[in-house]
């Protein structure tokens, strides 16, 4: 197998996206990271190890979606009982597209795909019933901003407590839509409360569970769910879902036993 350039040999990651085998160079380098490539046999962790036309590339143990987040939101969906079926949605941080590829093949009419980064979002907009609104914080939002309103909401946002995302949301969407939200401890309790990217105490995380379920009910959403993710977040940080709505939400006062008890549980 050829290693240098000038012989035909092009960037691993460019040779999974041109033979097909991946949607993207950024699930390239996932997949790669993750050790599920092989070049002639042999495992290969380098995105940039070069790759001979005639040489055998295979990708194993590959999954459908995007990103690993679809099998938080499809775990969410089943537990919540939520149908997106015919549904317009909006999907607050799609990133690159892993909750708006579930919506979709769960039947969502339309989704807009709200992010506030640039050229991440995998999905093929123009092939999909999908508006993508790149470079956009959530609040910035401006009530009406999106029309007709969405009558399902998802939440999978970095860097921001969903106490200062809920309401500009809130001002988007239908009084009477579904919402569930992707809760991350690291991004509610404050920079002391995480140590090396991961909140270990299960107080702290009970702490940031509950403080999303006020927030949301200061906003008039009451819980209607709440579980764990299946999967782990960034660093391993645990992280939970909670199902939000207007009409027959509960106090977050009915919610402080799941929310002590899921807090600590380890997976």
């Amino acid at each position: 197998m050829a290693d240098e350039p000038g012989t035909g040999a092009v960037r691993l990651d460019q040779a999974l996206v041109e033979r097909g085998l991946v949607r993207s160079r950024t699930q390239a380098q996932q997949r790669i990271a993750e050790g599920l490539v092989a070049v002639d046999g042999r495992t290969v962790l380098k995105p940039s190890h070069r790759v001979a036309a005639d040489a055998d590339v295979a990708v194993s143990g590959g999954d459908a979606w995007v990103s690993r987040a679809a099998h938080k939101l499809l775990a969410a969906l089943d537990a919540f009982a939520v149908d997106p079926a015919g549904r317009r949605a909006l999907d607050a941080g799609a990133s690159t597209g892993g909750f708006t590829q579930v919506l979709l093949a769960r039947g969502a009419e339309h989704v807009t795909a709200l992010d506030v980064g640039h050229d991440q979002f995998q999905l093929d907009v123009a092939a999909h019933p999908i508006t993508l609104i790149e470079g956009t914080n959530v609040r910035d939002l401006q009530p009406g901003a999106i029309e007709p309103p969405p009558t399902l909401v998802t939440a999978d946002l970095s860097f921001i407590s969903l106490g200062l995302a809920i309401p500009p949301l809130r001002g988007v969407a239908a009084p009477d839509a579904d919402w569930i939200v992707l809760i991350k401890p690291q991004f509610e309790v404050g920079r002391t409360g995480v140590r090396e990217g991961i909140v270990t105490d299960p107080g702290l995380r009970a702490q940031a569970i509950e403080q999303v379920l006020w927030s949301a009910w200061d906003a008039g959403l009451g819980t209607a769910g709440l579980i764990a993710s299946p999967i782990v977040g960034a660093r391993g940080n645990l992280e939970y879902l909670a199902h939000l709505t207007a009409t027959g939400g509960a106090n977050p006062t009915e919610w402080l036993d799941a929310s002590a008890r899921l807090s600590r549980e380890a997976r």
